[in-house]
């Protein structure tokens, strides 16, 4: 039992970690994180209450009800409750200032969510059967780690647009296109349709793709933005040396 906890939160330790790391500039305070992170973890409590009820609204069958299971059941209310942790427990935080925070604090919600997520199936659903804990660790856990990329990357430009209406189109991005990236990636293993599960590879690929570029883009500007501090800071140090 204990080895297959260990197998269940490995993975959202190990990704946790590899983003706090990456947040070199202005890491976030780690109660934050822990407290989003735990937000996260909870949030499967209505998660699970909200799809038992979506569930019993499927009426469809074959590929529609597949779709339907794969893109709102799954997809949408999943990445609803990760996306309002963050709205609700960080975004408006004073510790929220800069864009990389956005994919930090999704990331932290979605890897509580999915620790959570991964020990109901790893520890008590497939008891004993090791390689679901190696399957799921080594492509659902980080498969939610890349939607909550995506999500906090629209959430971070909706926060600082001025805009109002491309504030609002950009919190519509967080939420949708989480959801399609979710939706498509669960809707290519539950359909069982062999040219699909060729694709599955080549659609993982993409998703680490698209959202390492994202992650880097957010990453250069903490960097330039921590160096523009700094040069303010020593031109400051060096006119009140000059005063004195």
């Amino acid at each position: 039992m204990i080895r297959l906890f260990v197998i269940a939160i490995a993975p959202g330790i190990a990704l946790g970690a590899a983003v706090y790391l990456n947040d070199r500039y202005d890491r976030e305070p780690l109660s934050l994180l822990f407290k989003v992170f735990a937000l996260g973890a909870l949030s499967v409590i209505p998660v699970l209450f909200v799809e038992r009820f979506l569930l019993r609204l499927n009426i469809f069958g074959g590929l529609l009800g597949i779709t339907y299971t794969a893109f709102i059941v799954a997809g949408f209310t999943e990445e609803y409750f990760k996306r309002a942790v963050v709205l609700y427990g960080a975004f408006n935080s004073k510790y929220f200032n800069e864009k990389l925070d956005g994919i930090v604090y999704c990331v932290f919600s979605a890897l509580g969510f999915a620790t959570v997520e991964n020990i109901m199936y790893v520890v008590f659903r497939y008891t004993g059967n090791y390689y679901v804990g190696i399957f799921r660790g080594l492509l659902s856990v980080p498969a939610h780690t890349l939607f909550a990329v995506t999500m906090g990357y629209y959430l971070s430009l909706a926060k600082y647009t001025e805009d109002e209406g491309e504030k609002r189109t950009y919190f519509r991005r967080s939420l949708i296109i989480p959801i399609v990236l979710h939706g498509l990636f669960n809707f290519i293993l539950m359909a069982g349709i062999p040219i699909l599960m060729l694709l599955f590879i080549p659609y993982v690929a993409f998703l680490w793709y698209i959202n390492i570029i994202k992650l880097n883009q957010y990453t250069r500007d903490s960097r330039d933005e921590f160096n523009r501090i700094n040069e303010k800071n020593q031109l400051s140090d060096f006119d009140s040396d000059k005063k004195d």
